[in-house]
C-alpha cells in the first residue's frame, strides 16, 4: 500500500481529471460525469500517477468529504460534486433544512455581501448542514467566515435544492437577502 502522502496526490490527481480536466490523461466522462475504472487506471499510469484497483478503492471508501463514487456496478467512477466541466448528476430537487451554512475566507466576505453566492466555475454554490464543516471549509481560503443561508425560506421561494452522494447542498445561485452572519 502506499503512503498517505501519495493517496493524497492521487485523490487530488483524481479531482482535477474527475471535476475539472478530464483530457489531462485522455479520458472522457459521460453527461453524468461516469467514466471506465480500468480506463482511468490505465491512463493515469501512463500519464505517471500510479494507483491499482485497490488503491482506488481505499481512496473511494476512506475519502474523509466522500469526494467519489462507484457506479452500482461499480466499474465506473464519478466526482460527488465540484465540476467546472458541464455534467448532469441527476440529483432531485429537494428541500432542504432550514438553514445551511457557507464557509468562505474573510477576504471574500465583501464580494459575497455586494453579489450574493455565485457558483462561479462551478455548475453549483456548495453548502454545509452544519457549522463545523462550514469552519473547515472556510479555513482553507485564510481566516474562515461562515454564512447562514436561510434555504427552507429560498426553498419556498422556488429556488432549487440538491444533496450529493457525499451530503454537500448544492444549489445555483443564494441570492444576498438570504444570507446571514453566522456567530455560532
Amino acid at each position: 500500500m502506499v503512503n498517505d502522502k501519495q493517496l493524497t496526490h492521487i485523490s487530488k490527481f483524481l479531482s482535477l481529471v474527475l471535476r475539472h480536466q478530464p483530457e489531462t490523461i485522455g479520458i472522457q466522462l459521460d453527461q453524468s460525469g461516469w467514466t471506465d475504472i480500468a480506463e482511468l487506471i490505465e491512463k493515469a499510469n501512463n500519464y505517471g500517477v500510479k494507483f491499482d484497483r485497490e488503491i482506488l478503492n481505499h481512496i473511494v471508501a476512506t475519502n474523509s468529504k466522500k469526494r467519489f463514487a462507484f457506479n452500482d456496478t461499480l466499474d465506473k467512477i464519478r466526482a460527488s460534486q465540484g465540476h467546472s466541466v458541464e455534467i448532469e448528476l441527476g440529483y432531485i430537487n429537494q428541500k432542504p433544512p432550514e438553514i445551511l451554512f457557507h464557509g468562505t475566507g474573510e477576504k471574500s466576505v465583501q464580494s459575497i455581501l455586494d453579489t450574493g453566492l455565485e457558483r462561479r466555475n462551478r455548475q453549483h454554490v456548495h453548502l454545509s448542514s452544519d457549522f463545523d464543516t462550514a469552519i473547515k471549509v472556510g479555513q482553507r481560503h485564510g481566516k474562515p467566515f461562515v454564512f447562514k443561508v436561510l434555504a427552507e425560506q429560498m426553498y419556498i421561494d422556488n429556488f432549487q435544492f440538491f444533496i450529493s452522494d457525499n451530503g454537500v447542498w448544492l444549489t445555483d445561485h443564494v441570492p444576498i437577502k438570504y444570507l446571514k452572519q453566522s456567530d455560532e
